[in-house]
């Protein structure tokens, strides 16, 4: 198969990595890529939200199978456009994806359903906003109604907080002046991953993020400075009720309103006292938890993929070995401000490239003098092993063979586990 996986990440260098391990891979095309892909793939410049480009593209270079890394595609309707030219691709529609492109559809669907999510509101006006929020308990979440690239929530523990993250809305920091203010979930956040071909669910693994910048989860919230899978507080228990009371209610909604989903489901979700409410859907891999889920499932991650395309989910199976993988982000200065770009790193060619060590790129670029960051969350250094506690220290073994001054990272990744 001649294949193109969409993105520019850490999330699609892993699925890059994962997919050239099947055999069903003659040929692998990464639009835009980054300096890492660079090395195992083809990359090509090619506008990512552009459907008919993108279609036309998948004619000229006879793809068989499109992977949509990023939600901004999705959103934008990629998927749709490849449908209807024919070519088999892995992702939601558009109409699909606002599970993702709305915070206030998701919490709609929720309600309609009756699945377990915390009290919320929505609103364009900011005088609105304000008074809901005095009259609700501290802390209060204040997110932003659309794609923000996991910049546009803020967990406020103060009156204060919460109406500065309103003034960045309304003063259009994220694009759309809308916003979904969410009463604080107590409990432990944890990643749901299934596949989902409209009619069948398929789980594929679980994951924990670590979206604070400062180790014991302090500082502001990231993109993800790690993660880990599995993870230990989504027990059997927990799993089944969540697609119990929230996945397959939503799904089938999905499909009741004639926009059925098909692509991978990120479920977010705050488990307290093994009792699962959602935070959040997302429509594709997680960034840095993709990496982790690839890092265990290897090959068989295409096959799944296809399955999913292709409505075979009934028949497919995951095959998962007794072990954990972990990933460590390793970010540039300024981050998530504005992140210094250009400095060199240093190192990574010494590093070992295997099952249980990789190195994914995120921010990078290659210069005359090597590689060099060109982005906020620049590397992601995973590792996978028997145990969570191995992972981790091949994961950090790594990381200290990395010659970055211009680099940083948090020395605690898989902590609540471990």
């Amino acid at each position: 198969m001649n294949i193109l996986i969409l993105g520019s990440g850490g999330r699609e260098h892993a699925m890059a990595w994962a997919v050239l391990q099947n055999p069903k891979c003659d040929r692998l095309i990464v639009a835009p890529g980054n300096a890492g892909i660079a090395d195992i793939a083809e990359c090509t410049a090619l506008d990512i939200l552009d459907g008919a480009a993108v279609a036309a593209f998948a004619d000229e270079e006879s793809i068989d199978f499109v992977i949509v890394g990023p939600e901004a595609p999705l959103a934008a309707g990629v998927t749709d456009a490849l449908v209807a030219a024919g070519v088999a691709v892995f992702g939601p529609s558009a109409a699909a994806a606002r599970l993702e492109a709305s915070k206030a559809f998701t919490k709609e669907i929720c309600d309609a359903v009756g699945a377990p999510t915390a009290a919320w509101g929505r609103f364009d006006d900011a005088g609105a906003a304000r008074r809901w929020m005095a009259d609700r308990p501290l802390p209060i979440v204040v997110k932003a109604d659309g794609l923000a690239a996991g910049k546009g929530v803020t967990v406020a523990a103060t009156l204060a907080e919460a109406e500065a993250a309103l003034d960045d809305i309304f003063g259009g920091v994220h694009g759309r002046a809308e916003v979904v203010i969410e009463e604080f979930l107590h409990g432990e956040e944890a990643s749901f991953f299934c596949l989902v071909d409209g009619d069948t669910i398929l789980p594929i693994g679980t994951a924990q993020d670590h979206k604070r910048l400062g180790e014991g989860d302090t500082g502001p919230n990231t993109g993800g400075m790690g993660a880990y899978s599995p993870a230990p507080v989504m027990t059997p228990q927990v799993e089944r009720r969540a697609l119990e009371e929230i996945v397959r209610p939503t799904m089938a909604e999905m499909v009741r309103r004639g926009t059925p989903f098909r692509g991978v489901l990120f479920v977010g979700l705050m488990i307290e006292e093994g009792v699962p409410s959602l935070v959040e859907y997302n429509v594709r891999f997680g960034d840095p938890e993709c990496q982790c889920l690839m890092m265990r499932l290897g090959g068989q991650a295409l096959d799944l993929m296809l399955a999913c395309a292709e409505g075979r989910l009934a028949e497919a199976r995951v095959n998962w070995a007794e072990d954990h993988a972990i990933c460590v982000v390793l970010a540039a200065e300024g981050y998530p401000g504005a992140a210094r770009r250009g400095t060199a790193i240093r190192g990574l060619d010494s590093l070992p490239r295997d099952s249980g060590h990789m190195v994914f790129h995120a921010g990078t670029a290659r210069t005359d003098g090597g590689v060099v960051a060109d982005g906020g969350r620049v590397l992601g250094v995973a590792a996978r092993a028997d145990t969570l506690a191995a992972a981790r220290d091949r994961a950090y073994a790594m990381v200290d063979g990395i010659d970055w001054p211009g680099g940083f990272c948090r020395r605690d990744i898989g902590w609540r586990a471990l």
